[in-house]
């Protein structure tokens, strides 16, 4: 339902895993998923489909990355620990941050966190201790009012000599003052900013899609024509074998005729004229008795099975 989103990519080929480990996805559905998995990243390269944030924790990720030249270089504060929280850590710990911490009311669910993305966990009331620690300070909780003042940033900012800080509120009501925003070493984006940017992105990677479906219908195209070739592979297969069958028996008789002391020259010119009238009987008997249109289309088919020479 988001356009461009690549965690749906991702349970498919979770799926066609599974599948393949419990023996159930067959040659078709093999080649379907390849071909779906191949033109997916053709469409991620080609198009700018996946390349604006279209999610609150995008977002604010990407607004951290315009911000610091590297997250890998940051620490996170993370208040609260709901969904939202829960989102963003995951989006903020694929960057690897230096360090990572997840402040909550409920102490046990900021460990569990903690625990999931190897961060440290801490009661909320040690955020007036710890916040000056963090460049980027992200705060989604259910309080009614405000738990980061202006004053507690101008401390925080005093401590850390003024280097600037990223506080990403996504709260509503809001968890930091508005006035902080006035800070000047202090960048501050509430729900409505990042919701801005969200929009942005959707509508960047909606004008995408017309690119996107062009790939799409080549690679339907593709697959389709594959599918078709398909059905005709038990024919393929029959005609094999029954070339094979009239070579083992011309086989056969050759060894014979070299067993019984015959001239090799004799039995490879017999060997060969029996595997060429035994190949064209067929083709060539239904050719004497086609009349009309089924002979004019015979021909155009023996061209194609048997090019003269110099043809293609």
């Amino acid at each position: 339902m988001v356009i461009g989103e690549a965690q749906i990519l991702g349970q498919m080929k979770d799926a066609v895993r599974s599948a393949e480990m419990a023996g159930t996805l067959g040659t078709v559905l093999h080649k379907l998923f390849q071909r779906t998995f191949s033109v997916a990243k053709e469409v991620r390269t080609r198009t700018e489909i996946g390349a604006n944030s279209v999610s609150m924790a995008a977002a604010a990720v990407r607004i951290a990355e315009r911000i610091y030249p590297s997250i890998e270089e940051q620490a996170v504060l993370f208040i609260g620990a709901g969904e939202m929280i829960e989102l963003c850590a995951a989006h903020f710990c694929s960057r690897n941050p230096r360090r990572v911490v997840f402040v909550n009311r409920t102490l046990g669910r900021a460990e569990q966190l903690a625990e999931r993305h190897s961060g440290e966990a801490l009661p909320l009331s040690a955020v007036p201790d710890v916040v000056a620690q963090f460049d980027i300070v992200v705060s989604c909780t259910a309080s009614q009012l405000p738990i980061i003042g202006k004053g507690l940033v101008e401390r925080a900012l005093k401590t850390r000599k003024h280097r600037p800080m990223l506080i990403v509120d996504l709260a509503v009501p809001r968890d930091v003052e508005p006035e902080v925003g006035s800070l000047g070493d202090v960048f501050l984006y509430t729900v409505d900013d990042l919701g801005h940017v969200v929009r942005e992105g959707l509508e960047l990677r909606q004008a995408a899609v017309a690119e996107a479906e062009v790939i799409i219908a080549d690679g339907v195209s593709d697959f389709m024509r594959w599918l078709e070739s398909r059905e005709v592979v038990p024919a393929i297969r029959a005609l094999r074998d029954h070339a094979e069958a009239i070579r083992r028996h011309e086989l056969e008789r050759a060894m014979k005729s070299l067993v019984r002391g015959d001239d090799p020259r004799v039995v490879l010119e017999a060997l060969s004229h029996g595997l060429t009238n035994k190949f064209l009987h067929a083709p060539t008997h239904a050719l004497h008795h086609a009349d009309g249109e089924e002979r004019q289309r015979m021909l155009a088919v023996a061209g194609r099975f048997f090019p003269g020479e110099g043809a293609p």
